[in-house]
Protein backbone atom coordinates (compact mmCIF):
# COMPACT_ATOMS: atom_id res chain seq x y z
CA UNK A 1 0.00 0.00 0.00
CA UNK A 2 2.63 2.43 0.90
CA UNK A 3 4.77 1.41 -2.65
CA UNK A 4 1.45 2.17 -4.06
CA UNK A 5 0.34 5.75 -2.46
CA UNK A 6 4.05 6.69 -3.36
CA UNK A 7 3.59 5.70 -7.02
CA UNK A 8 0.46 7.68 -6.77
CA UNK A 9 2.28 10.59 -5.07
CA UNK A 10 5.36 10.57 -7.56
CA UNK A 11 3.41 10.17 -10.87
CA UNK A 12 1.45 13.49 -9.27
CA UNK A 13 4.45 15.52 -8.36
CA UNK A 14 5.52 14.77 -12.46
CA UNK A 15 2.13 15.58 -13.92
CA UNK A 16 2.36 19.06 -11.69
CA UNK A 17 6.28 19.86 -13.09
CA UNK A 18 5.02 18.64 -16.74
CA UNK A 19 1.79 21.32 -16.98
CA UNK A 20 4.88 24.09 -15.08
CA UNK A 21 6.92 23.18 -17.71
CA UNK A 22 4.42 23.20 -20.17
CA UNK A 23 2.87 26.58 -19.56
CA UNK A 24 6.20 28.30 -19.21
CA UNK A 25 7.20 26.83 -22.77
CA UNK A 26 4.00 28.36 -23.97
CA UNK A 27 4.92 31.80 -22.09
CA UNK A 28 8.12 32.13 -23.47
CA UNK A 29 7.31 30.75 -27.00
CA UNK A 30 4.68 33.72 -27.43
CA UNK A 31 6.83 36.21 -25.54
CA UNK A 32 10.21 35.21 -28.65
CA UNK A 33 7.39 35.18 -31.66
CA UNK A 34 5.88 38.70 -30.61
CA UNK A 35 9.68 40.06 -30.01
CA UNK A 36 10.48 38.64 -33.72
CA UNK A 37 7.27 40.40 -35.02
CA UNK A 38 8.06 43.88 -33.02
CA UNK A 39 11.66 44.15 -33.59
CA UNK A 40 10.80 43.48 -37.54
CA UNK A 41 8.16 45.90 -37.98
CA UNK A 42 9.49 48.65 -35.37
CA UNK A 43 12.95 48.74 -36.65
CA UNK A 44 13.84 49.06 -32.60
CA UNK A 45 17.28 48.07 -31.42
CA UNK A 46 15.56 46.64 -28.11
CA UNK A 47 12.45 45.21 -26.56
CA UNK A 48 11.31 43.53 -22.95
CA UNK A 49 8.56 41.87 -22.01
CA UNK A 50 7.36 41.53 -18.65
CA UNK A 51 4.24 38.97 -17.93
CA UNK A 52 2.42 38.02 -14.52
CA UNK A 53 0.29 35.37 -15.03
CA UNK A 54 -1.64 33.54 -11.84
CA UNK A 55 0.80 35.25 -9.40
CA UNK A 56 4.31 34.03 -11.44
CA UNK A 57 6.39 36.46 -13.20
CA UNK A 58 8.25 35.99 -16.50
CA UNK A 59 10.32 38.08 -18.15
CA UNK A 60 12.68 38.50 -21.37
CA UNK A 61 14.73 40.84 -23.14
CA UNK A 62 15.79 41.00 -26.68
CA UNK A 63 17.87 42.81 -28.90
CA UNK A 64 20.42 45.84 -27.72
CA UNK A 65 20.04 49.05 -26.25
CA UNK A 66 22.63 50.78 -28.45
CA UNK A 67 22.69 49.66 -32.25
CA UNK A 68 26.22 47.83 -32.45
CA UNK A 69 27.28 47.44 -29.09
CA UNK A 70 25.54 44.39 -27.90
CA UNK A 71 24.19 46.02 -24.69
CA UNK A 72 21.14 43.68 -24.09
CA UNK A 73 18.73 45.31 -21.41
CA UNK A 74 17.97 43.32 -17.83
CA UNK A 75 15.58 43.40 -15.39
CA UNK A 76 17.59 45.79 -13.63
CA UNK A 77 18.11 48.47 -16.25
CA UNK A 78 16.24 51.89 -15.98
CA UNK A 79 14.05 52.99 -18.80
CA UNK A 80 11.94 56.44 -18.93
CA UNK A 81 8.62 55.31 -18.23
CA UNK A 82 7.26 58.27 -18.45
CA UNK A 83 3.50 58.37 -17.91
CA UNK A 84 3.49 55.23 -16.10
CA UNK A 85 4.51 57.93 -13.51
CA UNK A 86 0.68 58.88 -13.30
CA UNK A 87 -0.72 55.61 -12.24
CA UNK A 88 1.45 56.00 -9.06
CA UNK A 89 -0.01 59.34 -8.67
CA UNK A 90 -3.25 58.14 -9.27
CA UNK A 91 -2.51 55.30 -6.36
CA UNK A 92 -1.74 58.09 -3.95
CA UNK A 93 -5.10 60.71 -4.95
CA UNK A 94 -7.02 57.08 -4.70
CA UNK A 95 -5.25 56.22 -1.10
CA UNK A 96 -5.72 60.28 0.32
CA UNK A 97 -9.53 59.69 -0.75
CA UNK A 98 -9.81 56.36 1.57
CA UNK A 99 -7.85 58.14 4.27
CA UNK A 100 -10.12 60.69 4.37
CA UNK A 101 -7.86 63.28 3.36
CA UNK A 102 -9.81 64.60 0.35
CA UNK A 103 -13.41 64.00 -1.02
CA UNK A 104 -14.00 63.13 -4.84
CA UNK A 105 -17.06 65.51 -5.25
CA UNK A 106 -14.57 68.67 -3.60
CA UNK A 107 -13.90 71.81 -5.36
CA UNK A 108 -10.20 71.26 -6.12
CA UNK A 109 -9.43 75.16 -5.35
CA UNK A 110 -10.19 73.60 -1.14
CA UNK A 111 -6.58 71.60 -1.62
CA UNK A 112 -4.67 74.46 -3.68
CA UNK A 113 -2.81 77.42 -2.24
CA UNK A 114 -4.10 80.85 -3.88
CA UNK A 115 -7.21 82.13 -4.90
CA UNK A 116 -8.09 80.85 -8.37
CA UNK A 117 -12.03 81.94 -9.21
CA UNK A 118 -11.29 80.44 -13.44
CA UNK A 119 -11.38 77.32 -12.20
CA UNK A 120 -15.13 76.47 -12.67
CA UNK A 121 -17.43 76.48 -15.93
CA UNK A 122 -20.18 78.60 -15.36
CA UNK A 123 -20.55 78.55 -11.80
CA UNK A 124 -19.56 74.41 -11.71
CA UNK A 125 -15.90 74.12 -10.45
CA UNK A 126 -13.87 71.61 -11.19
CA UNK A 127 -13.56 68.15 -8.44
CA UNK A 128 -11.15 66.22 -7.46
CA UNK A 129 -13.21 63.56 -9.58
CA UNK A 130 -12.75 65.38 -12.48
CA UNK A 131 -8.94 66.38 -12.17
CA UNK A 132 -8.39 62.17 -11.77
CA UNK A 133 -10.69 61.18 -14.56
CA UNK A 134 -8.79 63.63 -16.87
CA UNK A 135 -11.73 65.45 -17.41
CA UNK A 136 -11.07 68.71 -15.76
CA UNK A 137 -12.08 70.90 -18.86
CA UNK A 138 -8.73 73.10 -18.70
CA UNK A 139 -8.03 74.60 -22.17
CA UNK A 140 -4.13 73.80 -22.32
CA UNK A 141 -1.53 71.95 -21.11
CA UNK A 142 1.26 73.62 -18.17
CA UNK A 143 3.29 74.26 -19.32
CA UNK A 144 1.47 74.78 -23.02
CA UNK A 145 3.42 73.20 -25.77
CA UNK A 146 0.98 73.70 -28.59
CA UNK A 147 2.70 75.97 -30.40
CA UNK A 148 5.66 73.53 -30.87
CA UNK A 149 3.38 70.55 -31.70
CA UNK A 150 2.18 72.36 -34.33
CA UNK A 151 5.66 72.01 -36.25
CA UNK A 152 6.70 68.43 -35.80
CA UNK A 153 10.68 67.38 -37.00
CA UNK A 154 13.84 66.16 -35.69
CA UNK A 155 14.30 69.05 -33.12
CA UNK A 156 10.86 69.00 -31.49
CA UNK A 157 12.17 67.07 -28.65
CA UNK A 158 14.89 69.22 -27.83
CA UNK A 159 12.79 72.47 -28.10
CA UNK A 160 10.07 70.70 -25.06
CA UNK A 161 13.41 69.85 -23.00
CA UNK A 162 14.43 73.49 -23.79
CA UNK A 163 11.15 74.36 -22.39
CA UNK A 164 10.40 72.39 -19.53
CA UNK A 165 13.90 72.99 -17.94
CA UNK A 166 12.89 76.31 -17.72
CA UNK A 167 9.75 76.13 -16.43
CA UNK A 168 9.24 77.30 -12.67
CA UNK A 169 6.76 76.57 -9.90
CA UNK A 170 6.03 79.97 -9.41
CA UNK A 171 5.31 80.43 -13.66
CA UNK A 172 2.93 77.22 -12.92
CA UNK A 173 0.70 78.74 -10.86
CA UNK A 174 0.85 82.22 -12.30
CA UNK A 175 -0.58 80.25 -15.98
CA UNK A 176 -3.04 78.46 -13.61
CA UNK A 177 -4.54 81.99 -13.09
CA UNK A 178 -4.61 82.20 -16.93
CA UNK A 179 -6.33 78.59 -17.38
CA UNK A 180 -10.24 78.66 -19.22
CA UNK A 181 -12.74 75.57 -18.20
CA UNK A 182 -13.84 75.51 -21.66
CA UNK A 183 -15.90 72.79 -21.32
CA UNK A 184 -18.75 71.17 -17.96
CA UNK A 185 -16.55 69.82 -15.98
CA UNK A 186 -16.42 65.56 -15.95
CA UNK A 187 -17.81 65.55 -19.61
CA UNK A 188 -15.21 65.82 -22.03
CA UNK A 189 -11.72 63.68 -21.97
CA UNK A 190 -8.59 66.33 -22.21
CA UNK A 191 -5.28 64.81 -21.29
CA UNK A 192 -3.76 66.62 -19.45
CA UNK A 193 -0.19 66.78 -17.53
CA UNK A 194 -0.55 70.47 -15.95
CA UNK A 195 -3.96 68.48 -13.53
CA UNK A 196 -1.39 65.60 -12.45
CA UNK A 197 1.22 67.73 -11.54
CA UNK A 198 -1.72 69.67 -9.82
CA UNK A 199 -2.36 66.41 -8.14
CA UNK A 200 1.06 66.39 -6.75
CA UNK A 201 0.53 69.73 -5.01
CA UNK A 202 -3.23 68.83 -3.66
CA UNK A 203 -0.91 65.82 -1.95
CA UNK A 204 1.89 67.96 -0.85
CA UNK A 205 -1.02 70.11 0.81
CA UNK A 206 -2.97 67.44 2.81
CA UNK A 207 0.09 65.27 3.63
CA UNK A 208 2.59 67.93 4.82
CA UNK A 209 4.90 65.69 2.83
CA UNK A 210 6.88 66.32 -0.50
CA UNK A 211 6.00 64.17 -3.04
CA UNK A 212 9.20 62.34 -3.39
CA UNK A 213 8.59 61.58 0.18
CA UNK A 214 4.83 60.21 -0.28
CA UNK A 215 5.79 58.27 -3.39
CA UNK A 216 8.36 55.93 -1.43
CA UNK A 217 6.60 55.72 2.21
CA UNK A 218 2.81 54.44 0.51
CA UNK A 219 4.34 52.69 -2.80
CA UNK A 220 7.71 52.22 -3.39
CA UNK A 221 9.34 50.93 0.37
CA UNK A 222 6.00 48.83 0.92
CA UNK A 223 6.00 47.45 -2.65
CA UNK A 224 10.62 47.20 -2.65
CA UNK A 225 10.27 48.72 -5.86
CA UNK A 226 13.74 49.56 -5.65
CA UNK A 227 14.56 50.52 -8.81
CA UNK A 228 11.85 52.95 -9.33
CA UNK A 229 12.70 56.59 -8.92
CA UNK A 230 12.78 60.15 -9.40
CA UNK A 231 16.23 61.23 -9.17
CA UNK A 232 19.00 57.98 -10.46
CA UNK A 233 22.29 58.20 -8.03
CA UNK A 234 25.68 59.54 -10.19
CA UNK A 235 26.38 55.85 -10.77
CA UNK A 236 23.40 54.99 -12.38
CA UNK A 237 22.80 55.55 -15.90
CA UNK A 238 19.26 55.38 -17.60
CA UNK A 239 18.87 53.36 -20.97
CA UNK A 240 19.64 55.90 -23.82
CA UNK A 241 16.37 56.33 -26.30
CA UNK A 242 15.81 57.20 -30.16
CA UNK A 243 13.19 58.21 -32.22
CA UNK A 244 12.02 56.18 -35.10
CA UNK A 245 14.52 57.27 -37.49
CA UNK A 246 17.17 56.23 -34.93
CA UNK A 247 18.44 59.80 -33.90
CA UNK A 248 19.85 60.11 -30.01
CA UNK A 249 16.97 61.20 -27.67
CA UNK A 250 17.22 63.79 -25.15
CA UNK A 251 15.68 62.18 -21.51
CA UNK A 252 12.70 63.85 -20.27
CA UNK A 253 13.76 67.01 -18.13
CA UNK A 254 12.63 67.10 -13.97
CA UNK A 255 10.05 69.30 -14.06
CA UNK A 256 7.84 70.84 -11.00
CA UNK A 257 6.88 67.19 -8.92
CA UNK A 258 7.04 65.26 -11.71
CA UNK A 259 4.37 63.59 -11.29
CA UNK A 260 3.08 63.65 -14.97
CA UNK A 261 6.07 61.68 -16.24
CA UNK A 262 9.32 61.43 -14.70
CA UNK A 263 10.04 58.16 -12.83
CA UNK A 264 12.43 56.14 -13.75
CA UNK A 265 12.19 52.39 -13.38
CA UNK A 266 13.22 48.29 -14.33
CA UNK A 267 11.18 45.58 -15.98
CA UNK A 268 11.07 43.64 -13.01
CA UNK A 269 10.04 46.48 -10.98
CA UNK A 270 6.85 46.96 -13.36
CA UNK A 271 6.15 43.48 -13.11
CA UNK A 272 6.23 44.21 -8.95
CA UNK A 273 3.51 46.74 -9.70
CA UNK A 274 1.62 44.43 -12.17
CA UNK A 275 1.02 42.28 -9.39
CA UNK A 276 -0.13 45.12 -6.76
CA UNK A 277 -2.28 46.22 -9.81
CA UNK A 278 -4.07 42.94 -10.11
CA UNK A 279 -4.36 42.39 -6.33
CA UNK A 280 -8.78 42.03 -6.46
CA UNK A 281 -8.80 42.48 -2.97
CA UNK A 282 -6.56 45.71 -2.04
CA UNK A 283 -9.31 48.10 -1.56
CA UNK A 284 -6.67 51.11 -2.60
CA UNK A 285 -6.49 49.13 -5.94
CA UNK A 286 -10.53 49.29 -6.28
CA UNK A 287 -10.49 52.74 -5.54
CA UNK A 288 -7.18 53.57 -8.15
CA UNK A 289 -9.31 51.38 -10.68
CA UNK A 290 -12.53 52.66 -9.89
CA UNK A 291 -15.48 53.95 -12.36
CA UNK A 292 -15.79 57.56 -11.13
CA UNK A 293 -18.16 59.39 -13.61
CA UNK A 294 -20.57 55.90 -14.02
CA UNK A 295 -18.78 55.54 -17.71
CA UNK A 296 -20.06 52.05 -17.69
CA UNK A 297 -18.57 50.87 -20.63
CA UNK A 298 -14.79 52.41 -20.21
CA UNK A 299 -13.40 55.24 -18.12
CA UNK A 300 -10.22 57.00 -16.68
CA UNK A 301 -10.33 56.05 -13.37
CA UNK A 302 -6.86 57.17 -11.40
CA UNK A 303 -5.19 58.80 -14.47
CA UNK A 304 -5.20 55.36 -15.84
CA UNK A 305 -5.64 55.61 -20.30
CA UNK A 306 -8.43 53.21 -20.22
CA UNK A 307 -10.20 50.83 -17.84
CA UNK A 308 -12.78 48.81 -19.82
CA UNK A 309 -14.73 45.74 -19.88
CA UNK A 310 -14.37 43.79 -23.48
CA UNK A 311 -13.39 40.14 -24.69
CA UNK A 312 -10.48 40.43 -22.14
CA UNK A 313 -12.93 41.06 -19.61
CA UNK A 314 -12.29 43.52 -17.25
CA UNK A 315 -9.05 45.31 -18.02
CA UNK A 316 -6.71 48.54 -17.60
CA UNK A 317 -3.81 50.19 -19.56
CA UNK A 318 -1.81 52.87 -19.26
CA UNK A 319 0.91 54.15 -21.77
CA UNK A 320 4.31 55.73 -21.10
CA UNK A 321 5.93 57.60 -24.02
CA UNK A 322 9.12 59.61 -23.64
CA UNK A 323 11.25 61.22 -26.20
CA UNK A 324 13.18 57.48 -27.25
CA UNK A 325 10.83 55.32 -24.86
CA UNK A 326 7.91 53.66 -24.76
CA UNK A 327 6.12 51.49 -22.89
CA UNK A 328 2.46 49.57 -22.60
CA UNK A 329 1.30 48.41 -19.05
CA UNK A 330 -1.83 46.62 -18.99
CA UNK A 331 -3.68 44.16 -16.64
CA UNK A 332 -5.89 42.07 -16.65
CA UNK A 333 -7.87 40.88 -13.52
CA UNK A 334 -10.76 38.29 -15.22
CA UNK A 335 -7.46 36.42 -16.38
CA UNK A 336 -5.27 37.08 -13.55
CA UNK A 337 -2.37 38.20 -15.96
CA UNK A 338 -1.24 41.49 -16.61
CA UNK A 339 1.93 42.31 -19.26
CA UNK A 340 4.32 44.89 -18.86
CA UNK A 341 6.22 45.88 -22.51
CA UNK A 342 9.27 48.54 -22.98
CA UNK A 343 11.63 49.89 -26.02
CA UNK A 344 13.41 51.95 -26.56
CA UNK A 345 12.13 53.90 -29.41
CA UNK A 346 9.66 56.68 -29.40
CA UNK A 347 8.72 56.67 -33.32
CA UNK A 348 5.49 57.19 -34.76
CA UNK A 349 3.96 53.97 -35.06
CA UNK A 350 5.50 52.25 -31.87
CA UNK A 351 2.61 52.56 -29.55
CA UNK A 352 0.78 50.86 -32.41
CA UNK A 353 2.91 48.23 -32.55
CA UNK A 354 3.58 47.84 -28.59
CA UNK A 355 -0.87 47.81 -28.13
CA UNK A 356 -0.40 44.89 -30.97
CA UNK A 357 2.21 42.77 -29.19
CA UNK A 358 0.27 43.13 -25.92
CA UNK A 359 -3.17 41.91 -27.47
CA UNK A 360 -1.17 39.20 -29.48
CA UNK A 361 0.31 37.98 -26.23
CA UNK A 362 -3.04 37.77 -24.21
CA UNK A 363 -4.71 35.91 -27.67
CA UNK A 364 -2.22 32.86 -27.35
CA UNK A 365 -2.02 32.81 -22.91
CA UNK A 366 -4.94 33.47 -22.17
CA UNK A 367 -7.43 30.17 -21.42
CA UNK A 368 -10.70 31.29 -22.54
CA UNK A 369 -12.07 33.79 -24.43
CA UNK A 370 -13.09 35.09 -27.76
CA UNK A 371 -9.55 35.78 -30.11
CA UNK A 372 -8.71 38.06 -32.49
CA UNK A 373 -10.43 38.47 -35.20
CA UNK A 374 -8.16 40.92 -37.08
CA UNK A 375 -5.17 38.78 -36.60
CA UNK A 376 -7.46 36.02 -37.90
CA UNK A 377 -7.51 37.13 -40.81
CA UNK A 378 -4.60 39.44 -41.50
CA UNK A 379 -2.44 36.81 -43.45
CA UNK A 380 -5.68 36.02 -46.20
CA UNK A 381 -5.82 40.13 -46.01
CA UNK A 382 -2.44 40.59 -47.42
CA UNK A 383 -2.14 37.68 -49.64
CA UNK A 384 -5.70 39.17 -51.22
CA UNK A 385 -7.81 41.86 -49.61
CA UNK A 386 -11.17 40.54 -51.10
CA UNK A 387 -10.86 36.78 -50.05
CA UNK A 388 -9.56 38.37 -46.28
CA UNK A 389 -12.45 40.44 -46.26
CA UNK A 390 -14.97 37.27 -47.68
CA UNK A 391 -13.35 35.39 -44.49
CA UNK A 392 -14.07 37.82 -41.92
CA UNK A 393 -17.76 37.68 -42.78
CA UNK A 394 -17.75 33.93 -43.18
CA UNK A 395 -16.19 33.31 -39.57
CA UNK A 396 -18.92 36.23 -38.40
CA UNK A 397 -21.59 34.16 -39.59
CA UNK A 398 -20.50 30.88 -38.68
CA UNK A 399 -18.48 31.68 -35.48
CA UNK A 400 -19.87 34.92 -34.29
CA UNK A 401 -18.72 34.00 -30.66
CA UNK A 402 -15.51 32.76 -31.29
CA UNK A 403 -13.83 35.85 -32.28
CA UNK A 404 -13.87 39.38 -31.15
CA UNK A 405 -16.02 41.20 -33.85
CA UNK A 406 -17.26 44.15 -31.60
CA UNK A 407 -14.02 46.02 -30.97
CA UNK A 408 -13.16 48.59 -33.60
CA UNK A 409 -9.43 49.00 -33.02
CA UNK A 410 -9.04 45.21 -34.95
CA UNK A 411 -9.96 46.19 -37.71
CA UNK A 412 -8.19 49.56 -37.74
CA UNK A 413 -5.13 48.46 -36.70
CA UNK A 414 -4.99 45.83 -39.78
CA UNK A 415 -6.29 48.84 -41.88
CA UNK A 416 -3.24 50.92 -41.46
CA UNK A 417 -0.78 47.78 -41.21
CA UNK A 418 -1.86 47.22 -45.31
CA UNK A 419 -1.52 51.21 -45.42
CA UNK A 420 2.07 50.99 -44.24
CA UNK A 421 3.33 47.97 -46.39
CA UNK A 422 2.21 49.88 -49.61
CA UNK A 423 -0.86 48.33 -50.02
CA UNK A 424 -2.91 51.79 -50.14
CA UNK A 425 -5.95 50.05 -52.65
CA UNK A 426 -6.20 46.97 -50.41
CA UNK A 427 -6.24 49.54 -46.70
CA UNK A 428 -9.36 51.28 -48.37
CA UNK A 429 -11.46 48.37 -49.32
CA UNK A 430 -10.62 46.95 -45.50
CA UNK A 431 -11.44 51.15 -43.66
CA UNK A 432 -14.46 50.38 -46.15
CA UNK A 433 -15.21 47.14 -43.93
CA UNK A 434 -14.44 48.75 -41.01
CA UNK A 435 -17.21 51.81 -41.58
CA UNK A 436 -19.77 49.48 -42.73
CA UNK A 437 -19.46 47.64 -39.47
CA UNK A 438 -18.69 50.61 -37.50
CA UNK A 439 -21.20 53.20 -39.00
CA UNK A 440 -21.86 55.28 -36.19
CA UNK A 441 -18.13 55.49 -34.95
CA UNK A 442 -16.10 58.83 -35.94
CA UNK A 443 -12.92 56.77 -36.09
CA UNK A 444 -13.92 54.66 -39.25
CA UNK A 445 -14.39 57.31 -41.60
CA UNK A 446 -11.20 58.87 -40.32
CA UNK A 447 -9.53 56.12 -41.39
CA UNK A 448 -10.99 55.60 -44.74
CA UNK A 449 -10.56 59.01 -45.54
CA UNK A 450 -7.06 58.88 -45.00
CA UNK A 451 -6.91 55.86 -47.44
CA UNK A 452 -8.09 58.35 -50.00
CA UNK A 453 -5.74 60.99 -49.28
CA UNK A 454 -2.93 58.43 -49.67
CA UNK A 455 -4.66 57.49 -53.05
CA UNK A 456 -4.56 60.64 -54.10
CA UNK A 457 -8.33 61.03 -54.14
CA UNK A 458 -9.26 63.73 -52.50
CA UNK A 459 -13.00 64.38 -53.25
CA UNK A 460 -13.42 60.95 -51.62
CA UNK A 461 -11.27 62.00 -48.70
CA UNK A 462 -13.07 64.96 -47.81
CA UNK A 463 -16.25 63.24 -47.92
CA UNK A 464 -15.18 61.02 -45.39
CA UNK A 465 -13.51 63.43 -43.26
CA UNK A 466 -16.41 65.74 -43.18
CA UNK A 467 -18.71 62.72 -41.87
CA UNK A 468 -15.98 61.93 -39.03
CA UNK A 469 -16.31 65.52 -37.95
CA UNK A 470 -20.27 65.02 -38.08
CA UNK A 471 -20.01 62.12 -35.30
CA UNK A 472 -17.12 63.94 -33.20
CA UNK A 473 -17.08 67.74 -33.89
CA UNK A 474 -13.89 67.47 -32.03
CA UNK A 475 -11.02 65.72 -34.39
CA UNK A 476 -8.92 67.85 -34.89
CA UNK A 477 -7.01 65.52 -37.29
CA UNK A 478 -9.92 65.89 -39.71
CA UNK A 479 -10.05 69.73 -39.28
CA UNK A 480 -6.26 69.61 -39.96
CA UNK A 481 -6.66 67.25 -43.28
CA UNK A 482 -9.26 69.16 -44.56
CA UNK A 483 -7.45 72.30 -44.90
CA UNK A 484 -4.71 70.51 -46.37
CA UNK A 485 -7.14 69.02 -48.80
CA UNK A 486 -8.41 72.72 -49.72
CA UNK A 487 -5.01 73.57 -50.65
CA UNK A 488 -4.48 70.77 -52.80
CA UNK A 489 -7.39 71.69 -54.55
Amino acid sequence: MKKLLSIIILTFGFSVFAQKTATEKQIYTAMDAQAELFLKESKANSFSIGIVKDGKTYTRHYGEIDKGKGNKANNSTLFEVASITKLFTGTLMAKAVLDGKIKLDDDIRKYITGSYPNLQFNGTPVTIKDLVSLKSGFNKDLPDRSKLFKNRNDSLAFKVEKLEKAYTKEQFFKDLKSIKVETLPGTVYNYNNGTVQLAAHILENVYGKSYETLLKENILIPLKLNNTKLHINPNETIANGYDGNGVLMPFLPYSLWGSQGYLKSSLIDLTTFLKFELDKNNPLVQESQRDLLNNKTYWNAYFWDEVTVNHNGRNARKHGGAFGTQNLFWVFPDYNMGISVITNQGGENTYGNLYSAVQNLMDDLKPFGQKLIGREIEKKCFENIDSGIAYYKELKKNKPDAYNFSNESELNILGYKLMRSGAVASSIKLFQLYVSEFPNSANPYDSLAEGYFNNKEYALSKENYQKSLELNPDNSNAQEMLRKIEKIK
